[in-house]
């Protein structure tokens, strides 16, 4: 194979194969960043085209997002069973297959078809546990740092990708938006089949950081055990209130992020007269302060109480959303709300990661986590259909503003109810 002749070739000047494993999955979760975000653009024009009801497209949107966030537990199941690359090559086919046959589509409910559900399970299968598995499995050392890296290109390449699918849709309409995001994923499954390989020990090579090459564990091949094996996990956690508490506040995470802002934003902006390049560009300069806010919440989340993080992390993206729906979307408005709002995007996901891992232990903290993310994504949902709803009865997206702000401040509230790690259960007192 080419990765056999590459990796050769880098042991032979001590550079470490697992960095071009890091790229491929980079580049991968760029592209299908891509294909999550191209959604957001598609709105408007599938209105005016098909006539379609906003909040008919919203449903299919919302279905999407759900199953992004359903099967994060059970895609690192099925890459432990299948193998990464395998697994990685079929989703990205998924994702392939729905956008080409969107092309042609006539109907609503080919729309819910194929960006609902074959798209849906595509994603789902590449979302952030693909990330998370890379790292795990490659690197002992820099780990963090390749984690952070491909966290940022899935969620910031999400709103990079918007102002260029939106500047092709508006020049030459959606379908050809959507070859470009085609043509990413293509290139993308061409390099996964390349140079994507399992395990470092694959190549003979040891992890990077490690001196002593580790045999991947074996395999028992009974795929319903390592199906249920997330199931097995929800089970033993969902007594504990702190889950519950991570779940919810994940889920007004989603609600106020990919399901409201994402999916909408260039809807919203429309309503005030503003282009979709316009609007896309602004969500650019989110995703831009994004990627600096979520470095700068992971150096905070190793130094300060993670409740304290989570309860300013909310509190303030709650005022940002009631501010911008009492402003005018005036420049100098969308700017500040752009540059406050990007640094809280996905601020939230390195302190929620390690209350969840000081709560369950490392052992369990991945599923746990897995399943906290899903929580994540029907927040998302609820916000995807819930604004389309909004905004066809009320023909304004403003409440749906309002309640996300609201509903973050009561997550402001609710994490600071968390105990304290470290700190001793509370004992009952005698009669």
């Amino acid at each position: 194979m080419i990765s056999t002749g590459i990796a050769g070739w880098m042991a032979a000047r001590k550079l470490h194969y697992g960095w071009v494993v890091a790229a491929t999955t980079f580049l991968t979760m760029l592209a299908t960043a891509g294909a999550m975000g191209s959604a957001g653009v598609m709105i408007q024009p599938l209105h005016q085209e098909f006539g379609w009801d906003v909040a008919d497209i919203s449903f299919a949107m919302a279905i999407r997002l759900v199953l992004f966030g359903l099967l994060g537990p059970f895609a690192a199941a099925f890459m432990n069973h299948f193998g990464i690359r395998q697994v990685v090559a079929t989703a990205l086919g998924l994702i392939l297959f729905g956008i080409i046959v969107s092309l042609f589509m006539t109907e609503i409910w080919q729309l819910v078809a194929l960006w609902g559900i074959v798209i849906g399970v595509g994603t789902g299968m590449t979302a952030m546990v693909l990330g998370a598995t890379v790292a795990s499995r490659w690197f002992s050392h820099r780990r963090g740092l390749v984690v952070g890296m491909l966290s940022a290109s899935n969620a910031t390449g999400q709103l990079l990708f918007l102002p260029l699918l939106a500047a092709l849709s508006e020049a030459y309409g959606w379908r050809t938006a959507l070859v470009l995001t085609a043509a990413a994923i293509t290139a993308a499954m061409l390099l996964v089949l390349l140079l994507m390989r399992d395990h470092p020990a694959d190549l003979g090579l040891p992890a990077y950081g490690e001196t002593v090459v580790s045999k991947p564990p074996k395999q028992d091949h009974k795929l319903l055990a390592t199906l249920i094996s997330p199931l097995v996990t929800l089970k033993s956690v969902s007594t504990s209130p702190t889950f519950w508490m991570l779940f919810g506040s994940f889920f007004v995470c989603g609600l106020s992020t990919n399901g409201l802002i994402q999916t909408h934003w260039i809807s919203i902006c429309g309503d005030f007269g503003m282009t979709s390049v316009a609007a896309a560009g602004t969500l650019a300069v989110l995703g831009i302060f994004d990627f600096f806010g979520t470095v700068a919440s992971g150096w905070l989340s190793d130094r300060y109480d993670n409740r304290v993080l989570l309860f300013w992390y909310y509190g303030l993206r709650g005022l940002s959303l009631i501010y911008l729906s009492f402003s005018g979307f005036s420049f100098y408005e969308l700017s500040a709300f752009a540059v406050f709002y990007g640094l809280d995007w996905i601020a939230t996901v390195p302190p929620t990661v390690k209350l969840a891992a000081e709560k369950f232990g490392r052992e369990k903290a991945g599923l746990v986590f897995g399943w906290v993310f899903t929580g994540h994504q029907l927040g998302a949902a609820t916000a995807a259909f819930g604004a389309g709803y909004i905004r066809s009865d009320f023909e304004t997206y403003m409440p749906a503003l309002q309640i996300a702000g609201v509903m973050c401040m009561l997550a402001a509230v609710g994490v600071m109810l968390l105990r304290k790690p470290g700190s001793p259960a509370p004992v009952a007192q005698a009669a």
